[in-house]
């Protein structure tokens, strides 16, 4: 009874404005607690928290990183390069005469796709389209070639300049000595590479010459070592000295106007070329060829090879060596098998000879039927001995003898002026 008046007094007050039951507590109708205002969800706010849109607003996440690639180029074009020669990965170590008889890869380009204007043919990537050249035509090579060789032997001229004296010259040449510095390019196995190129072009930013040290397979032909360095760096080689070179750039030399070079970004596999050993020797039996090679076994070694060596005085060793016997073995224990294979296959281009087999780590070279001792003879006179060499650089070095031009090539120079001895490291 005494609860009676207040629950009246309750009914007739005024209740409350209360939002939808459906967001709010039930216990605010037993205690009648008003929330605030900034607590109360408006109509507006529940219609766009409710919708589809905040949902995928919400799921929305960043892309993943992706780090930079040094193959992706976004939109930048292809890099043109205006050297007037094919990119090979060693100009040294291949020939563009040597057809090879497949591809071991597809024909993917080694600058990566897209870097480089030049198609990529397995072997080079050529200065010029192929598919332009005509067949009726005498010379298979187009003009197109003939005027980029004619404007690198201008440009050439004119970057070289006025010969050096010979005062200038010593004064590279002891510029560039070990003891002076230590900037220097080591060329191996491998040969004069096309990255080895932008290497060159690096050093000759800081200095006019350059310290080259050869050793290994291209040491066995020196003379394609020096004609290509002069050639696709169009520099000149002032000095030779058994396997080290110093290579000068010239007198109106320009490293903002250096031309550009793209590297390689890997190696390209080997192509696959013919049989080096063949199963009977041409011009002889089966039998006659398996006795040939037992007896060349067990014939007196000529020299043993040392890895990564200087073997300039092999292929006059070899010709002397024929005339003594028709089978000449020289012994390659310790070096990879790519490397004597290599050195078997420049001895029988520069001797000539025949390669025989390459057993048990042994190079065996055989004369051949048709061997002839004058042939040796005028060899002999064009590649000089190490004695003749040796009395010509006295003789120069005593004023007997007239300096040679600065504008000759390396093959004129290293007759006169470089011994084929192995560079002594003082």
């Amino acid at each position: 009874s005494m609860l009676l008046p207040s629950l009246l007094r309750r009914a007739h007050l005024p209740r409350p404005c209360h939002p939808p039951r459906c967001h709010l507590s039930r216990l605010l109708d037993r205690y009648g607690f008003v929330p605030p205002a900034s607590l109360t969800p408006t109509a507006k706010e529940i219609s766009h928290g409710t919708g589809a849109g905040a949902d995928q607003k919400r799921r929305t996440k960043k892309p993943p990183y992706r780090p930079p690639s040094s193959l992706d180029r976004g939109d930048r074009p292809a890099s043109h390069s205006d050297l007037p020669f094919d990119f090979r990965f060693s100009y040294t170590e291949s020939s563009p005469d040597a057809k090879p008889i497949g591809l071991r890869e597809p024909k993917y380009s080694p600058f990566g796709p897209g870097r480089l204007d030049r198609p990529w043919t397995g072997l080079c990537a050529p200065a010029v389209d192929t598919t332009l050249r005509s067949v009726d035509a005498e010379d298979p090579a187009p003009a197109a070639e003939k005027d980029l060789e004619e404007a690198r032997r201008r440009e050439r001229e004119r970057v070289l300049g006025e010969p050096l004296t010979p005062a200038e010259r010593s004064f590279l040449v002891d510029k560039c000595q070990k003891n002076r510095t230590k900037r220097q390019i080591n060329l191996g196995r491998d040969g004069l590479t096309h990255n080895m190129l932008n290497d060159i072009h690096n050093h000759w930013k800081h200095g006019e010459g350059v310290r080259v040290k050869c050793l290994g397979v291209p040491t066995v032909d020196m003379q394609n070592v020096c004609r290509e360095l002069e050639d696709k760096t169009g520099g000149l080689i002032i000095h030779r000295h058994g396997g080290l070179l110093i290579l000068y750039r010239g007198r109106h030399y320009h490293p903002k106007k250096r031309p550009v070079i793209p590297l390689m970004l890997w190696k390209p596999a080997e192509p696959i070329y013919p049989r080096l050993i063949k199963t009977t020797i041409e011009g002889l039996t089966v039998q006659e060829t398996k006795e040939m090679r037992k007896k060349g076994l067990h014939a007196p070694v000529l020299t043993k090879l040392a890895k990564n060596g200087y073997y300039a005085n092999l292929v006059p060793m070899v010709r002397d060596g024929f005339l003594a016997d028709e089978l000449v073995r020289i012994d390659c224990k310790g070096l990879p098998k790519s490397d004597y294979r290599k050195i078997g296959v420049k001895l029988r281009d520069l001797v000539p000879c025949i390669l025989v087999s390459f057993d048990k780590e042994q190079i065996i070279v055989w004369r051949g039927k048709d061997h002839d001792e004058s042939i040796q003879d005028n060899l002999h006179n064009a590649f000089p001995s190490f004695l003749q060499l040796e009395s010509a650089a006295v003789k120069n070095e005593n004023g007997e003898k007239e300096e040679t031009s600065s504008d000759c090539s390396s093959d004129e120079w290293s007759e006169i002026s470089s011994s084929d001895d192995v560079p002594d490291d003082k």
